[in-house]
């Protein structure tokens, strides 16, 4: 390879669209970038999805023997960007609330080989962050577990049914975002416990990855003051994280990828997203993923080659990087090889019978069902502005479909819904209470209340004694109504789940 190609197989991009942009097939043809990630907004439906797969991998051996990387966040539950079509795979804390280790592994491969199905090779999965801060807003349900243990036996096996499905797996957040109540996205949280309880905690999953033979590890915008001396440098950014510790003391031999560097973590900081790519680069990255902008895609790569000539880079560090990437690449299935249909593979019997015990057996319900042959008021909190961990419902017939409306309406019960943002206007909770105090069943859906003041006040309103509350995301939402008729944990608000929810309100 040239330097220039060398460089570009460093570089998982994004783009718009359904099918390859001219930016990305730019990105493609005239600088061999080595991968390409996709979100909901590449997403149709699964036959779309595929043929978007092959015309990028065709796209790139026109030009180049080395074929891409094409990754995604499909970790289930409520990070799930193909969704429709797919088997519905609940969120990875619902695995340890159904209780069974041996579910996880075969619905995560399950899960897995529909994905590879499409065309993709490599899963940004599993979560092995242990969830011990109840504020922390980006983790919570997509963590296996609250402890090592769990996090440890449930997490490994997803990590085997990722592999027993041919795609190669990314353990995350590196070094731990459990126990943060920063969003990433939007700051830069900060761990401050001392290393004794590193070891025995945050990295305790990850050391057990690598031994399982993980392919790839994810850093997170995280700061580590215990292992790195800067105490506001996220781990993306840090020498002494991602070469000290995962490579030199853990003895990582895969691929590191960065999480997403125009998070504000990392493109608010010094130099940016392009400045951060670089020095996550330098830090012991090896692909770096810039995942909207054409501008910060090439300008990195600009950037890299100007820091090789300027002699801020040597050129063994990214032939060292390349080595591993090419190492990757061998392992996962042929592009060439994938079915032209991937229908037949999606959605079996099977796998949607072990879906919906999996998702039946994880609802924790307390307190009594509802009565059937009464009216229901329904109130759902229901996410109005996407993020990367919150999906939107788009329009009414979207909002129907994932809200318990529908599963209530088909059992025969009388359903009156009332729709609300996350964080309710005053205007707007107390037109709900008003209904409410008039209603002899109210089934409340909430959404990350404990986060949401405004959310929480107006669900301690309602009348307990006619009041079933339904966590329609953290299951810490149900402590907000001891008192309540019911209280469900549903660990997600898919539409799977809500199925699985209807079921337990109604028996």
């Amino acid at each position: 390879m040239t330097l220039q190609e060398q460089i570009g197989q460093l570089l998982m991009a994004g783009f718009d669209g359904l099918m390859p942009s001219p930016g990305i097939e730019r990105l493609i043809r005239e600088h061999r970038i080595g991968g390409v990630i996709l979100f909901r907004r590449n997403v149709e439906s699964p036959a779309q999805v595929a043929a978007l797969c092959r015309r990028l991998q065709q796209i790139n051996a026109e030009v180049s023997a080395v074929p891409l990387l094409i990754g995604i966040d499909q970790e289930g539950g409520m990070v799930m960007r193909i969704e429709d079509g797919m088997t519905p795979l609940p969120s990875a804390l619902a695995y340890q609330a159904a209780g069974s280790v041996d579910d996880c592994r075969a619905l995560t491969r399950i899960g897995n080989a529909e994905l590879l199905a499409l065309g993709i090779n490599i899963n940004f999965a599993p979560v092995l962050d242990v969830n011990n801060n109840r504020a922390n807003p980006v983790i919570g349900v997509r963590a296996f577990g609250e402890d090592v243990d769990t996090v440890c036996r449930y997490g490994l096996a997803a990590l085997e049914g990722i592999h027993a499905a041919g795609l190669a797996a990314t353990a995350k957040h590196f070094p731990g975002h459990g126990d943060t109540d920063t969003d990433s996205h939007l700051g830069v949280p900060r761990v401050g416990h001392d290393r004794a309880r590193l070891d025995a905690v945050e990295l305790a999953p990850f050391r057990a990855a690598i031994a399982a033979g993980v392919d790839a590890v994810m850093s997170s915008h995280v700061a580590f003051p215990a292992v790195e001396a800067d105490p506001d440098l996220p781990s993306t950014r840090s020498h002494a994280v991602l070469t000290g510790l995962l490579r030199d003391e853990l003895g990582f031999k895969g691929v590191v990828f960065t999480d997403c560097l125009e998070m504000d973590a990392i493109a608010k900081g010094p130099g940016g997203t392009v400045g951060g790519a670089v020095d996550a680069f330098k830090a012991g990255a090896d692909v770096v993923l810039i995942s909207h902008r054409e501008d910060r895609q090439r300008d990195f790569l600009a950037a890299m080659a100007t820091a090789v000539e300027a002699g801020g880079i040597a050129p063994a560090r990214i032939e060292a990087s390349v080595a591993r990437i090419l190492t990757l690449k061998r392992r996962v299935p042929d592009w060439r090889a994938l079915p032209a249909d991937p229908a037949p593979q999606l959605r079996t019997e099977a796998a949607l019978a072990l879906a919906q015990r999996v998702q039946n057996q994880a609802v924790r319900r307390q307190g009594r069902g509802i009565d059937p042959s009464k009216p229901v008021l329904l109130l759902t909190f229901e996410v109005r502005t996407r993020t990367e961990i919150d999906e939107v419902a788009m329009g009414k017939a979207a909002l129907m479909r994932d809200t318990l409306a529908t599963a209530l309406l088909a059992a025969g019960v009388n359903v009156e819904e009332i729709a609300l943002p996350l964080a309710p206007s005053t205007d707007e909770t107390a037109a709900a209470l008003a209904r409410a105090a008039e209603a002899g069943q109210i089934v409340c859906v909430s959404y990350n209340a404990v986060l949401q003041p405004a959310q929480q006040a107006m669900i301690t309103a309602l009348p307990t004694e006619r009041l079933w509350l339904v966590a329609g995301r953290l299951p810490y939402d149900t402590d907000l109504v001891p008192q309540a008729a019911g209280r469900l944990a549903a660990f997600g608000n898919r539409p799977a789940m809500l199925a699985a929810v209807a079921d337990a309100l109604l028996h």
